[in-house]
Formats: C-alpha cells, sequence, structure tokens
C-alpha cells in the first residue's frame, strides 16, 4: 500500500523533507560560496602587493584565510554548518577587514573590487542564510563595522561608505529573503505532517472497516447462515443441523487462530472445495474440480466465496440442481457456482444485504480477484470466481 509505506514508524521524528532540502541548499551554497571567494581571493590578493601593502603580513593572512575556506567548506559538506562555523568566520573576516590598509593596495581598494571587500560580502551573505536573525543580523553589522574602519583607515572614506552601504543590503535582504523562506518551509513541513497524520489515520480506520467486514463476511457465512436456512426449512433433519452447526463452530475457530497468524505458503484449492461440498446441506452437487495449487490466501478466499454461493442456492433455491466447477482458464484460476433455480435481478439486491456484495464480491477483492454474477428472474444463477497468477 503505497500511502503506508511512506508512513514513518511508530516513536521516530516528523519527516521535514522541506526543512531538509532547504537545510541542504543553505549547506551547499554557502560551501561553494566561500570555497570560490577564498581561492580566488588568495590569487587576487597575492597578485598585487604594492606599498602599503606589508608582504609579511599579507601571505600569513592569506594562507591562514585560504585554509579557512577549504576547512570551513569541507567541514559543511561533512556535518553541516553550525554556530561556531558561521562565529570563526565572522571573527577572521572582521580581523581581515579592519587590516585593510596593510592588505590591500591603494589603487584597488576603490569601487569594491578589492579581495577583502569581496570576503566580507560573502561573510555577511553566508551568516544571513545559516545562523538565526537575532545572531546573522549583528554579525553582519560587525563585518560592515569593521570594513567601514579598515576602508577608513587606508585613506579612502568614500570606500568605506559605498561598501558599507552594499554590505547593509544585502544583510537586510538575504536575513529577510531567509526568514520568509524558513517561515514557508516550516509551513510546509507542518502541512506534510498533518497530511502523514490523516493518511495514517485513514490507513488505520481502513484497516478497522475491512476487520469489520471480515468480521461479518464470517458472521453471515456461518452462523447467520445457518440460522437463515433453518428458518426457510432448508435443513431436512437434526442429524443435518447438528453437522451443519459443528461445521460452523470448526469454521469460527480456525478463523479466530488464522487471524493472527495470517495465511501462508500454499494449498490446493481443490482439496479445499471438496471440503466445502462435504459441509454443504441439501442435494448433492455436480463437481468438476481439476488439481490446482494456490497461496493459501487466496485459495481460501475462493473457497469461501464459492461456499458463500452454494449456501445462496441453498437458501434461495431449494431442490434446484447445482454444479462447482474449477479450472484454468491460461493464467487465469476460475471458479464457477450454476443452479438451475428461479434466479433473481442482481441490480435489486439491497445495499444491506451481505451475501454477494461482501462474502462474495468484496471477500474477492481483497485478494485481487473479482466476481461476476450473471442471472435474470426464471433464468437460474451463474457465479463466475475469477483470480489471475498475474493480478
Amino acid at each position: 500500500m503505497p500511502v503506508a509505506a511512506a508512513m514513518p514508524l511508530p516513536g521516530s521524528p516528523p519527516a521535514r523533507p522541506a526543512g531538509e532540502a532547504f537545510a541542504l541548499i543553505f549547506t551547499t551554497f554557502p560551501a561553494l560560496l566561500r570555497l570560490t571567494c577564498g581561492l580566488v581571493g588568495a590569487v587576487v590578493a597575492l597578485s598585487v602587493r604594492t606599498p602599503p601593502v606589508r608582504v609579511a603580513l599579507l601571505i600569513p593572512a592569506v594562507v591562514v584565510l585560504t585554509a579557512w575556506s577549504v576547512w570551513y567548506a569541507w567541514r559543511a559538506f561533512r556535518h553541516g554548518i553550525d554556530g561556531p562555523l558561521v562565529a570563526g568566520d565572522v571573527a577572521l573576516t572582521t580581523a581581515a577587514a579592519f587590516a585593510v590598509p596593510w592588505l590591500v593596495a591603494p589603487e584597488v581598494l576603490p569601487g569594491e573590487a578589492s579581495w577583502i571587500a569581496v570576503l566580507a560580502s560573502s561573510t555577511v551573505i553566508n551568516a544571513q542564510a545559516t545562523a538565526p536573525a537575532r545572531w546573522s543580523v549583528p554579525a553582519g553589522l560587525l563585518v560592515t563595522a569593521a570594513y567601514v574602519t579598515g576602508a577608513t583607515l587606508a585613506g579612502n572614506p568614500v570606500e568605506a561608505r559605498a561598501h558599507a552601504g552594499t554590505l547593509l543590503v544585502q544583510t537586510g535582504s538575504t536575513a529577510v529573503m531567509t526568514a520568509v523562506m524558513r517561515r514557508r518551509i516550516g509551513r510546509a513541513d507542518a502541512a506534510f505532517a498533518g497530511y502523514q497524520r490523516l493518511s495514517h489515520e485513514a490507513v488505520v480506520a481502513r484497516a478497522a472497516r475491512e476487520a469489520e467486514r471480515r468480521h461479518n463476511r464470517d458472521l453471515h457465512d456461518t452462523v447467520l447462515g445457518t440460522l437463515t436456512m433453518v428458518g426457510l426449512g432448508a435443513v431436512p433433519d437434526s442429524a443435518t443441523l447438528r453437522e451443519r452447526c459443528a461445521h460452523d463452530l470448526r469454521t469460527l475457530t480456525a478463523l479466530a487462530g488464522a487471524r493472527s497468524a495470517g495465511a501462508a505458503g500454499e494449498t490446493d484449492l481443490d482439496e479445499r472445495l471438496r471440503e466445502v461440498l462435504a459441509g454443504m446441506p441439501g442435494p448433492a452437487v455436480t463437481a468438476t474440480l481439476a488439481p490446482c495449487r494456490l497461496p493459501a490466501e487466496v485459495a481460501t478466499a475462493l473457497a469461501d466465496s464459492a461456499a458463500a454461493a452454494l449456501a445462496n442456492v441453498a437458501r434461495h433455491a431449494p431442490g434446484a440442481a447445482a454444479s462447482l466447477r474449477l479450472a484454468r482458464e491460461g493464467s487465469a484460476v476460475v471458479v464457477e457456482v450454476a443452479d438451475d433455480g428461479p434466479g433473481f435481478d442482481p441490480a435489486t439486491v439491497p445495499a444491506h444485504r451481505y451475501g454477494l456484495r461482501e462474502s462474495i464480491h468484496g471477500r474477492m477483492a481483497t485478494v485481487g480477484g473479482r466476481a461476476v454474477v450473471a442471472s435474470a428472474p426464471g433464468a437460474g444463477t451463474r457465479i463466475r470466481l475469477e483470480w489471475s497468477d498475474g493480478d
């Protein structure tokens, strides 16, 4: 059953497909952004070393930031992005921003094109995407303040103001976008959890209804069927009645033990049908039973459906000649019960009657088979039960 297959096990945490997809995206993107900016920034930083850049400070800074970028990406892919990783990224970027006067040449500082400017932008974006707003927004403001301080100390207040505006916009827009996405994703996961709960309840209710239908079928085909035949005079003497009641008791006892274990293995359907015939009251039934071995559950459904059909003959057409046929037709197993009784119009059978709807049609449906009832007033009745190996 597809819905049931998707159900979480009892006690397991609820599935969060949208949240998990969000976490995957907002782990992969920051990791790749940090790795790319770190490697490209290292190349750019080392390519311009004109004074007042201090090479003795630049090279260690580039080595540390490049190593950090590689570690950040590896750690994110392996374990996700947590608070210490975000805090470390913000701390290193803040330190680099304060050191702009000694790490960036004056000619590349304007235009927000320096490698420190790119590093600051990637850091504030990653922080908003991977940390709660109560921490990520102050982190973005800290990086912005550090960059403004460093660029101003480097003698370019225009660049300080320009990129400060860029960093603030990046902080605000990314924080808002992430918050909206988290809220939407939370609603999606809540809706999915509600769908799972309703699906689980539907499966449980369906199982309860099916169990009730099975019990009703069993009662209809045993005790209630026997009482009906007694009332209609279809049971001719007390010996037959005793045998019929004993048969019903054996059937109900067997069902009580079989419900928990369930049908397993294979059994001979022809033998099961002979047992059905042996327990039927009334005139003998002409039987043609070809050898047929089937899964036990299928054989039980076919035999019980045939028994219900023969019981209907005894109740509603006493004295009619009846026949039972078992044969294989290609990949299908066919059981037919026919009689030359008064017949009836299947369309006029009340919906509350169990004989056809549950004891035959419903029982065959549970094993993937089907029942076809052909009858008309004055034309007898033929019930064809089919089950295919391909079903």
